[in-house]
């Protein structure tokens, strides 16, 4: 079976090969009469991974939220992405790294909750059932075939989801040395649309989410990844958690 490429977590047969034997090497599987005895994720391991991430981040949300400082969103934000760089890179540290992801991106959750609340009254429980209603329906969507996730539909939507993530670091450059880019963050009926888009391919993006923990398991991917796909997952929602704040925040200033 076909790994493609992704924003999140993705390998290639090769790769996953290479991670095999890494695991043999570093994380103890047993040799017992000559024959390796690996401990492989399973799609249900990497759901339990991912509640478990997810729980983690929202305590910290939740303290964040509360105890609001200024520094919590660039620690949160910059924290985190370099954190999920590091484990595309060296993904066997996954155990560990995820967990600090959650940490970090608990901080950034809390952190922008608490700015559009102050701005927008309800906005963070709309957000938040906003995100929790599209992870069911696309979970039913995967799970019912009616969008299959071929390697065609795959790489379409990696390359929006890398173009969205260039677009928003060229966004931010852009703050620091005073460029702009238009309708980006404006509202209006183009600049809502173009939110509604990003939605639209963070939603497509869970669908690549849901797969790898089926392709994981079907590959036999060593234990650890089960922290690899979950901390995908999990970076997903946050991004379209966000977006949606975005988005909802553009439809109560028009």
């Amino acid at each position: 079976m076909k790994f493609g490429k992704s924003k999140n977590p993705m390998f290639g047969e090769k790769a996953i090969a290479k991670v095999k034997a890494l695991d043999r090497d570093m994380y103890g599987n047993n040799n017992r009469g000559g024959a390796i005895i690996e401990e492989t994720m399973t799609a249900a391991g990497a759901v339990n991974k991912t509640i478990m991430l997810t729980m983690l981040m929202t305590l910290v949300a939740f303290f964040s939220y509360t105890s609001p400082m200024s520094i919590f969103l660039p620690v949160g934000a910059l924290g985190a992405a370099a954190v999920y760089m590091f484990t595309s890179w060296k993904p066997q540290y996954s155990p560990l790294t995820a967990p600090i992801f959650a940490l970090l991106e608990g901080l950034f959750v809390g952190a922008i909750s608490a700015y559009y609340a102050y701005l927008y009254e309800g906005i963070v429980f709309q957000a938040l059932s906003a995100t929790i209603g599209v992870l069911l329906t696309m979970l039913m969507v995967y799970k019912s075939g009616l969008i299959k996730v071929t390697q065609k539909f795959r790489m379409g939507v990696s390359m929006a989801v890398g173009g969205i993530m260039l677009l928003y670091l060229v966004s931010w450059v852009g703050h620091f040395v005073g460029f702009e880019i238009p309708y980006l963050h404006e509202g209006g009926a183009i600049g809502i649309g173009i939110t509604v888009v990003i939605i639209g391919v963070a939603a497509l993006n869970l669908l690549l989410d849901f797969d790898n923990f089926d392709k994981g398991e079907q590959a036999e991917a060593p234990k650890f990844m089960e922290w690899y796909y979950g901390m995908g997952l999990l970076f997903t929602l946050v991004w379209l958690y966000v977006e949606f704040l975005r988005l909802i925040s553009k439809l109560s200033s028009d």
